[in-house]
């Protein structure tokens, strides 16, 4: 791919037209015209410039790509997940897991995960999927690996969920108030600070972060991916040490911590 089809491709994918980009870069609708079609290529300070625009990096748009490569949203079939997640409450007699499945499917019905037409239920039973991977067959924990977002986002309410005390505390810890720039250090601290003193809690917050920064390359902007990065890095080795200070999940906070450290060093090289 050229400099002028990168440059049309992004500019497309953001619902731009040429003359937007002209007049946010203070030149010609002509002079885009003219960089999509390669007849000339924007000096430096326009390429800072479209980099800014478009929020990605400058090499994202200067690279002539050669080799391109297909990409997936999802790998699993979200109800087929559904299916292994039940059948597996079932052969335990996971209660709560049970009735905490159908009801993060109905709560977030008709949601989609972030600049994506993948169904948002596809998050937490991924969450649900990856802790019984690891041999983790805890009632409370999958189900509140299901439910972790649906006060969050569904507008429920803890003492709506059909489930224990225990999982509602875990819904609790893990459902974050929204954060603005003024606010956001305080709201983050304070909500960091509960989960770190429940090995539970930390658990799944290692796990759905783990699922956030494998879907944030196409569903976060530059600056977002930036900030989770920054977050990540502040806040979640506590998270870690907590868990491999239990034993039971001392197995999985270094499969997570692995995880987790492998992807931010990925992002960082990219970005």
């Amino acid at each position: 791919m050229s400099i002028g089809t990168n440059i049309k491709s992004l500019r497309e994918e953001r619902k731009l037209t040429q003359e937007q980009v002209a007049e946010s870069l203070g030149i010609t609708f002509q002079a885009v015209s003219s960089w999509e079609r390669d007849e000339y290529k924007p000096d430096t300070d326009k390429l800072i410039r479209l980099a800014e625009l478009f929020d990605v990096s400058v090499s994202a748009i200067a690279e002539e790509k050669h080799r391109t490569f297909k990409t997936k949203e999802t790998i699993y079939n979200w109800e087929h997940m559904k299916t292994y997640v039940k059948t597996t409450a079932r052969n335990f007699k996971l209660k709560d897991t049970l009735k905490a499945a159908d009801y993060a499917v109905e709560a977030h019905e008709g949601m989609h995960r972030k600049k994506s037409n993948v169904p948002y239920i596809y998050h937490p039973l991924n969450l649900a999927c990856h802790a019984l991977s690891m041999g983790i067959i805890e009632d409370e924990i999958i189900a509140a690996c299901l439910l972790h977002d649906v006060i969050e986002d569904c507008g429920k309410k803890i003492d709506e969920l059909p489930v224990n005390d225990e999982t509602k505390e875990l819904v609790r810890l893990l459902t974050c108030e929204k954060t603005n720039d003024d606010n956001r250090d305080r709201i983050l601290n304070a909500y960091y600070k509960g989960i770190v003193a429940n090995p539970k809690a930390a658990l799944i917050k290692c796990m759905d972060r783990c699922n956030n920064l494998t879907t944030m390359s196409w569903g976060l902007s530059r600056d977002r991916i930036y900030r989770m990065i920054k977050e990540t890095e502040e806040y979640y080795p506590a998270l870690i040490k907590t868990m491999k200070a239990t034993p039971e999940y001392n197995n999985a906070a270094w499969l997570l911590q692995y995880h987790i450290e492998s992807m931010l060093d990925i992002y960082k090289r990219l970005l």
